[in-house]
C-alpha cells in the first residue's frame, strides 16, 4: 500500500477543538514536524479536515 507523508506547516492556534484534535490523532506534535501514514481513507479524511495546515507529499511503496 502506498505511504504519503504529512507536514503540519501552519498553527492551530484560533482553530477549532476538533481540528486540534485531529492533528493530534494524525501522530503530529510540533509545527514543521512531518509524520508517515499508510494512505488510507481514514487518514485521507483527516487530511481534508486539516488541509489548510497540513501539507501532504505521495509516495510509492
Amino acid at each position: 500500500m502506498a505511504k504519503i507523508k504529512v507536514t503540519w506547516e501552519r498553527s492551530g492556534i484560533n482553530q477549532r477543538e476538533d481540528q486540534k484534535r485531529t492533528i493530534r490523532a494524525l501522530g503530529l506534535r510540533r509545527l514543521g514536524q512531518t509524520v508517515e501514514h499508510e494512505d488510507t481513507r481514514d487518514i485521507r479524511g483527516m487530511i481534508t479536515k486539516v488541509r489548510h495546515l497540513v501539507t501532504v507529499q505521495e509516495q510509492e511503496a
